[in-house]
């Protein structure tokens, strides 16, 4: 007879930080290099928009770079994941999970 009070749940780690990815991270990513690309655009539109106002056209040149910036980051962030469960070994993460699925192998 097992008798215990305190219901566990049997989980590794490997589940833990598919989970995590899955849930936190990857919506997290996709949404910080979406809002990049978008304030990449806007300073696009901008400059392309005022060709008289150097301002504007300063304004907009920062507005692209860091868009860039962002994007890159976003990017990088990826990459250090990976390289990171690539280090750890664990070949059973999936860093994007759901239609956009990448195996690491």
């Amino acid at each position: 007879m097992n008798f215990e009070i305190i219901p566990t749940a049997e989980a590794s780690v490997t589940t833990l930080m598919n989970s995590i990815n899955r849930v936190l991270i990857n919506p997290l990513i996709i949404l910080l290099f979406a809002l990049a690309a978008v304030y990449f655009i806007y300073g696009v539109v901008k400059y392309l928009l005022s060709p008289d106002d150097v301002k504007i056209r300063e304004s907009s040149k920062t507005h692209m770079l860091w868009g860039i910036i962002g994007m890159f980051i976003m990017f990088s962030v990826f990459g250090i994941m990976t390289l990171i469960l690539n280090t750890l070994d664990e070949k059973d993460i999936n860093l994007n999970e759901g239609n956009y699925q990448i195996n690491i192998d």
